[in-house]
């Protein structure tokens, strides 16, 4: 046992002394943040200017298409009912469109189009980004098939913008038509905000769905990118050990089994240490935003519940021990980094299973699929923990999810020690299946 710890010291302060350590420790969490940051500060910002030609068959829509980059709403009492309500405005087109409107009442939209078609190919002054035909039918029929033509096959915001433009436009009218008052109709269709509440066991309201809907993102981030970042050290130290041969001198000193465990358990440690340290950063940067949120009457301490960290620690642990295995294996029966990713591409593949299924697990916790993963091998840590922070799971689903991954270790370890007995001081080709197989039976 002594000779595992001190494997195990080896490891956690050979990793956390390197620079490369410190820098990712403590520059990561920025850096996320700023993945995050700049492309939002892009798009609000802008992508730049459309020039868009519009022709109106109806005649009716020049007034629509006058201000184009305006808000929706510009009364100011309406503005501050909205945000008193928390009601949210849809999603504004990051660009800024410069409309050429051209009245066409009277006459074929389609055939009076093709000279600005034209200009979809041009350059220069003349260049248009797009061109949006309103037919005259529009006016009577709902039915009616608008049309937009651009130089990208993928400008769909733009075409969302003009839609939405033309067709409360055209609702205005036929309302207007029909002897209704504009007024009215923005009194009449003005949509109700929607505030999610979700209910515990004990009858408790939690309220804020979409940063539920967050954390579990982020959490199950940091939950699994670790045990892969760090399962992946291991397999990489095994191998440099196994390629110079340092590791002939320390099983001369060590079981195989204790240099095993000293390794996959001081690794852990490094992961730990590495996520309590985001984890108080966060905290840290948090702590303004929590009492803002606290004084516009948000409950923060709905969203960082004790149990979220105990449940954290102890998924971790499940994950990390799951998963170093498979690395672990790699790195002994291979006898390069390169040999060694081969091996454990496909089966990593299969492990991040959950992550991929990650929204629909998410948006519905007691799922079929959702219960199913959380039960099961290898799957349960990162899926169990996703649930108990988003919903409220059976106790029992819990304690048969811990149960069945440490029944799981217990036989990724035994098989592990096994093969690493062996693999750790063979040298030529990789091993087969089959001779894997061999080696679980006379290990």
């Amino acid at each position: 046992m002594n000779k595992m710890f001190a494997v195990l010291k080896r490891e956690y302060l050979q990793a956390v002394r390197k620079k490369a350590f410190i820098i990712m420790t403590l520059l990561f969490p920025f850096l996320m943040l700023a993945l995050m940051a700049v492309p939002a500060l892009v798009a609000s910002k802008g992508m730049g200017e459309k020039k868009i030609a519009v022709l109106d068959g109806t005649g009716l829509l020049r007034q629509a298409f006058a201000r184009p980059n305006a808000k929706e709403k510009t009364d100011p009492k309406k503005e501050a009912r909205d945000a008193m309500s928390g009601r949210r405005r849809g999603p504004e087109l990051p660009s800024q469109l410069l409309i050429d409107y051209h009245d066409q009442a009277g006459s074929d939209v389609k055939t009076d189009a093709k000279p600005y078609l034209t200009r979809l190919a041009a350059e220069g002054a003349q260049k248009l980004d797009g061109v949006f035909i309103i037919p005259a039918g529009a006016k009577d029929s709902p039915d009616t098939q608008l049309t937009y033509y651009s130089r990208s096959s993928t400008d769909v915001m733009t075409q969302e913008r003009l839609a939405r433009l033309t067709n409360k436009a055209m609702q205005r009218n036929r309302l207007a038509a029909n002897g209704i008052h504009p007024e009215d109709v923005d009194r009449l269709t003005l949509e109700m905000p929607v505030e999610a509440v979700q209910i515990s066991k004990s009858g408790e309201q939690k309220t804020g769905g979409e940063m539920n809907f967050l954390f579990g993102f982020v959490f199950a981030a940091l939950l699994i990118l670790p045990s892969f970042i760090y399962g992946n050290e291991t397999m990489r130290g095994i191998v440099q050990e196994k390629s110079e041969r340092v590791v002939e001198v320390l099983i001369s000193s060590v079981t195989p089994t204790q240099l095993l465990m000293g390794k996959i358990l001081g690794v852990a440690a490094v992961g730990l240490t590495q996520i309590g340290v985001w984890l108080i950063m966060g905290s840290l940067a948090g702590a303004y935003g929590a009492a803002t949120a606290s004084m516009a009457g948000i409950n923060v301490a709905q969203f960082f519940r004790p149990s979220i960290f105990v449940f954290f620690f102890i998924f971790f642990i499940l994950a990390y021990l799951t998963y170093v295995c498979v690395y672990a294996i790699a790195g002994a029966v291979s006898n390069t980094e390169k040999e060694a990713q081969q091996f454990v591409a496909p089966i990593s593949m299969v492990m991040m299973a959950p992550w991929f299924l990650m929204f629909p697990i998410i948006m519905n916790p007691d799922s079929k699929i959702a219960v199913g993963f959380s039960l099961a091998p290898v799957f349960g840590p990162i899926t169990m923990f996703v649930r108990t922070l988003v919903a409220e799971p059976p106790m029992w689903h819990i304690v048969v999810s811990i149960a069945v991954s440490i029944a799981t270790i217990f036989l990724f370890m035994w098989i592990t020690a096994k093969i690493f007995r062996v693999g750790i001081l063979s040298y030529g080709k990789r091993p087969t299946i089959p001779e894997l197989w061999r080696w679980l039976k006379v290990a």
